[in-house]
């Protein structure tokens, strides 16, 4: 599988006419994470839209490994055969079921998932006997459970999450640290924002934002 690098050159960000971040470059290759830091409001969230091609930068450029993005009008943005993206929100219907959550966002990514794929990958996160109740009668840490259990499925090299362990108890939080680890561990890369000290391995690097 042939190597490949996304690379951020000198991004900036403005909201209602505040600079939140400028000059801000890195490249993570394949088989390596980032790990961005800082205080709330400082723009973690907005660099990782900006990433993901949903928000436009006020200055610099995205390169993915097939393709770059520059111009903030269209976005461009990757498919989710190369990216998978968890912000805040989860992107979850409240009145699936957490199996039919998983099924219905590979349904819309074009995958081919089973039911029995769908409770395993559940199953590998502790939710095996929370698999088939609405997502709106789940804790906000089974919640984050469910959106982790879509990385399973995914064939996505790149995970770009906004603080995947927040709401996650002691052994949630093992769980997923092994996961992000097997990851990268496996030549994919994980872009992430964390309060938590993830304890990541391997090649990476932590990128802060703001004044600490």
């Amino acid at each position: 599988m042939a190597s490949w690098v996304l690379t951020a050159m000198d991004l900036a960000c403005q909201k209602a006419q505040r600079t939140l971040f400028e000059g801000v470059s890195f490249s993570v290759p394949a088989g390596s994470w980032l790990h961005i830091e800082g205080g709330n409001g400082c723009g973690k969230t907005s660099l990782l839209r900006i990433l993901c091609g949903l928000s436009p930068a006020a200055h610099g450029q995205v390169k993915w490994p097939s393709f770059s993005s520059s111009s903030p009008s269209p976005l461009s943005r990757p498919d989710r055969s190369v990216l998978h993206y968890i912000g805040h929100a989860l992107g979850l219907k409240p009145d699936l079921s957490a199996c039919e959550n998983l099924c219905a966002d590979a349904q819309v990514s074009g995958l081919a998932l089973s039911r029995a794929q769908a409770l395993q990958a559940l199953a590998a996160q502790g939710l095996q006997s929370r698999a088939h109740l609405p997502v709106r009668v789940l804790s906000q840490g089974q919640r984050q459970g469910v959106a982790l259990a879509r990385l399973r499925t995914s064939p996505a090299r790149l995970w770009i999450l906004d603080e995947p362990l927040v709401g996650l108890d002691a052994q949630a939080t093992a769980t997923a640290r092994a996961l992000l680890q097997s990851h990268v561990d496996a030549g994919g890369a994980v872009v992430m924002t964390s309060h938590h000290d993830v304890g990541l391995q391997g090649p990476g690097a932590r990128l802060q934002l703001g004044r600490t």
